[in-house]
């Protein structure tokens, strides 16, 4: 994963680039417009799944071989917005997280149809002034490596290192050969999951002799500004600055009011490296349709004022927003240059 200067990638070499130039847009929330289309059991399971043990319904993932459909009418509605990065619909597409639904054996197969679908949406939208990007989405899983499920015996465990790096191996391997760009670790609560999906990436390009940027994205959980498994974000940004990403970033769990602070002390902390940021619509509230409390209009504005202080390359939104709020940030950010690290990205770390 080596992204520095001497190294070309062989999949979206041109992001760089443009997050030099501008203020790239990433697409919002799949799960928010997902349930807009108020999709049953049925829909869930498809033909294939009809007589699957378990319930299916809210798992996500798995509309990419039941309903593709509407997974690829969600990411052309982001494209259509302005998005410049689309994620693939694998937010819990791991073996590790679909052993709940006892679909671990499809996991796979999974990644591979989500690339092919955000790839053809991309292909679809992408101009040569414009070209779009998929970026292979790859969650944190239901577990965590770092924390004790059990209050009454702190060492207890209920994933270790060496399953979830194979868990995040084969996932990406799916997203490679489904046609992804780059690779999107996001919803970081635990440093130490993000190190298995940092090593299985790095493992996958070194097998394959792909080379794709990677973007590491953590979430801040409260006001104590750390991350669940207990960093700050300046010293999440130095566990993984070794992995030498596109770009660090936050997104999820806060909204962009009460995120500032964090993003603003990981722009200083991250100095040869991109930012990115997505939010979620501001705080939960479930009399909204898209169950947040922010318009378009208030997210757009927020982010503009990130993107007047200098903190921004990428930014899009999280839980809660649509293609209207993401129309409304690109719109707001278009006016203002990217965050400059002040030198060209990642020659600190390669004279390191």
């Amino acid at each position: 994963m080596n992204t520095a200067s001497n190294i070309t990638y062989t999949r979206g070499a041109a992001l760089p680039a443009i997050l030099q130039q501008r203020i790239a847009i990433l697409d919002g929330a799949m799960g928010t417009m997902i349930q807009r289309y108020k999709l049953t059991e049925a829909d869930f399971r498809g033909e294939r799944f009809a007589e699957h043990p378990k319930d299916l319904k809210g798992n996500n993932d798995l509309l990419v071989l039941t309903r593709p459909d509407v997974i690829s009418e969600i990411h052309e509605q982001y494209l259509a917005a302005g998005s410049d990065i689309i994620e693939t619909n694998t937010f819990g597409t791991t073996s590790v997280a679909q052993e709940d639904y006892g679909l671990e054996a499809y996991a796979f197969e999974m990644n591979v149809a989500a690339a092919r679908i955000a790839r053809a949406a991309c292909d679809k939208y992408s101009t040569p002034d414009k070209p779009r990007f998929a970026a292979g989405a790859l969650g944190p899983t239901p577990r965590t490596a770092s924390i004790s499920p059990d209050v009454n015996d702190p060492g207890a465990r209920n994933v270790d290192f060496d399953t979830l790096r194979a868990a995040y191996y084969e996932q990406a391997k799916g997203l490679l050969e489904g046609g992804v760009d780059l690779f999107l670790v996001e919803t970081i609560f635990d440093t130490l999951n993000a190190k298995a999906a940092i090593f299985a990436l790095d493992e996958l390009m070194e097998d394959t002799g792909e080379r794709l940027p990677v973007i590491v994205s953590g979430t801040v959980t409260d006001a104590s500004g750390r991350i669940l498994s207990g960093q700050t974000v300046t010293a999440f940004w130095h566990s993984v600055r070794h992995a030498r990403p596109l770009a660090i970033g936050l997104n999820c769990a806060l909204g962009a009011t009460l995120m500032r602070p964090y993003i603003e002390e990981l722009s200083k902390a991250a100095g040869a490296t991109a930012i990115s940021c997505y939010p979620n619509a501001g705080l939960p509230n479930p009399m909204s349709d898209t169950g947040f409390d922010e318009t378009p209009d208030v997210t757009g504005r927020l982010m503009e004022e990130f993107a007047r202080s200098g903190f921004l390359n990428i930014a899009g939104g999280c839980c809660g927003t649509t293609p209207d709020h993401i129309a409304a940030i690109a719109r707001q950010v278009s006016a203002y240059k990217p965050r400059a690290s002040g030198e060209k990205f990642f020659s600190e770390l390669v004279a390191g």
